[in-house]
């Protein structure tokens, strides 16, 4: 929190407040957002003092205890406690004897007050960036707080890799809504028959995805649309953000960017990131693992 005296300062990215150098956090102006990202080219860092990353301070040294003087009360003193210590031993045993034969009762676990989100497998320390052998590409692994993709397959894929974190346990419906930025080779049935076909095919994914995923009735606003080059490879860029009113979900939005590449295989490689409104913060990762993708 801030002195009474400093403005609270403004929402942005700043370093790590449990100052680890490589990673920066988002700040809304009034609390810590609980993703990191790594920093790097397209995230502002601010810097300010009010937020700086604390070094720990020493432990205290407990002062030195001086010796009593010698004097003629200290014999009694010392009888007077080893009896109550006496004292103190006999009443908890009896205490213990008379509670022994009731049940059990578990000790209350300390909590927040908050939900803490589900935690998936964590990718291997030293990982920079998601190798998807299977579609074909890579991207960025985006840090902490990202967990290996375990969720099941989607129907839009026929393999999937990647990486997500859980923001919100249950929905209504009682699935899991996730952050993600997942790939795979596209599956059949989406209307693929070559370079040709890439922005119908992406038409035909993106309307899927909104009918499989979120809440409905939704509606859809188009923010970017355009042909790519990808290491030399045809592909094609769909961005577009989601709304809807449905009681019960955390989210009201979402900002989702799908990326179809023709990799030279029989199947393109779609490359999906979707992060929910609840952590808009985040929004800028998409155009910094749009512009990092590489063809295997």
């Amino acid at each position: 929190m801030t002195g009474p005296d400093q403005p609270a300062p403004p929402a942005g990215w700043y370093p790590d407040p449990d100052g680890n150098p490589a990673l920066v956090r988002w700040w809304n102006g009034v609390s810590w957002s609980d993703v990191a990202t790594p920093a790097g080219p397209g995230v502002a860092v601010r810097t300010s003092p009010v937020l700086a990353p604390s070094a720990p301070l020493p432990s205290p040294v407990p002062p030195m205890a001086e010796p009593d003087a010698p004097s003629s009360s200290a014999r009694t003193a010392w009888i007077i406690g080893v009896s109550l210590l006496v004292l103190v031993a006999v009443v908890v045993t009896a205490i213990f004897l008379g509670s022994s034969d009731a049940d059990p009762v578990a000790e209350p676990t300390a909590s927040s007050g908050a939900p803490v989100p589900s935690a998936g497998p964590e990718f291997p320390p030293g990982t920079v960036k998601i190798i998807d052998e299977a579609s074909g590409i890579s991207y960025p692994y985006l840090g902490e707080n990202w967990y290996e993709f375990d969720l099941g397959m989607q129907a839009e894929v026929t393999a999937i890799a990647g990486q997500y974190f859980v923001t919100q346990d249950v929905t209504p419906g009682g699935s899991t809504f996730i952050a993600q930025c997942t790939s795979g080779p596209l599956a059949e049935g989406l209307g693929w028959a070559g370079p040709s076909t890439l922005q119908s095919t992406m038409q035909a994914v993106a309307d899927s995805a909104r009918f499989n995923y979120y809440p409905r009735p939704n509606e859809r606003t188009v923010l970017r649309e355009e042909a790519r080059d990808v290491d030399g490879h045809a592909a094609y860029l769909y961005v577009f953000q989601l709304a809807w009113d449905a009681p019960g979900y955390a989210a009201s939005g979402e900002r989702a960017a799908m990326l179809l590449i023709d990799v030279g295989r029989p199947a393109p490689a779609l490359l999906y990131i979707s992060i929910p409104n609840t952590h808009a913060e985040l929004y800028g990762v998409i155009d910094r693992v749009i512009d990092a993708v590489e063809v295997l």
